[in-house]
């Protein structure tokens, strides 16, 4: 009997911290900031334009939304991430009618990312690396990194 109550002399401060420090979680939690950008650290508004599709038209949409953003808001005021993957990495190979307006977009602080794992399938089924504009940031999983900028306070934008 006297080892069960001595157990249970333990069990309570152990609940009780516990306790306290899944309070101490919660509060934190819910008053978590995004994660800001290193080189944007005072960005207010964070958006995600996702493209996986190599339409023309949506590339187009895609650097014109940048564009506008870039208008509509300070540029150090707002971050915005396109993030290519599976047939939407074209828009970043070297050939791509859109690369010096992407290239400009890049300089203005606009990244966009580029999904390995679909040059990586690229390779594989052509036995060839696919070119890549070098203001490309590769990303090892593009859906992947959709999801960390959503748990990051961006929108999704899917033009």
């Amino acid at each position: 009997m006297k080892h069960i109550f001595r157990r249970l002399q333990l069990i309570g401060p152990l609940l009780a911290i516990i306790a306290t420090t899944a309070t101490i979680a919660a509060i934190a939690a819910a008053g978590a900031q995004p994660a800001p950008l290193q080189d944007k650290p005072f960005a207010e508004h964070r958006i995600a334009l996702q493209l996986s599709d190599s339409d023309p038209k949506k590339q187009g949409l895609v650097i014109s939304i940048a564009y506008n953003l870039l208008k509509a808001y300070d540029p150090d005021k707002i971050a915005i991430e396109v993030v290519t993957f599976g047939p939407g990495i074209d828009l970043l190979r070297p050939e791509n009618g859109n690369r010096k307006l992407v290239e400009s977009l890049v300089a203005q602080g606009v990244r966009f990312d580029i999904c390995l794992n679909t040059v990586d399938t690229i390779e594989r089924e052509t036995g060839h690396r696919p070119d890549i504009i070098p203001a490309a940031t590769p990303v090892q999983v593009g859906v992947g990194q959709i999801l960390t900028l959503t748990e990051n306070g961006y929108t999704l934008v899917r033009p």
